[in-house]
C-alpha cells in the first residue's frame, strides 16, 4: 500500500488543512474521508505512478547527458549526435 501521506498530497495538491501520522489521515479539510475513497484514491496513485515511470527513468538518462555540449558539437560538426542519444534512450524507454 502506498503511502496515504503522499497519496493525499498528490490527489489535493498539498492543500493546508491536511496532515498524516503513521499511515492515518489524523487531519482533513472536510472531515476525515472514508476508508473507500482512501482505498479509491491510493489506487488512483497507484496507477498514476506506474503510468508514468517511464518519465522518470528517461530523466534518469537524460540527466546523465551533458546534453549542451553536444547540441553545441552537433551545431559546429553538422552532426545529429544530441538527437541520436536522445532517440536512442526513447527507444530504450517506451512510453507505457
Amino acid at each position: 500500500m502506498s503511502n496515504i501521506g503522499a497519496v493525499i498530497g498528490w490527489k489535493f495538491s498539498h492543500q493546508s488543512g491536511m496532515s498524516t501520522y503513521d499511515g492515518v489521515i489524523t487531519a482533513f479539510p472536510s472531515g476525515i474521508p472514508s476508508q473507500a475513497d482512501q482505498d479509491l484514491w491510493t489506487a488512483e496513485y497507484n496507477a498514476h505512478i506506474t503510468a508514468t515511470e517511464y518519465s522518470r527513468s528517461r530523466k534518469a538518462e537524460y540527466d546523465k547527458l551533458n546534453q549542451d555540449e553536444m547540441r553545441y558539437d552537433d551545431l559546429v560538426n553538422s552532426t545529429t549526435t544530441w538527437q541520436d542519444a536522445i532517440a536512442a534512450i526513447k527507444t530504450s524507454i517506451p512510453k507505457g
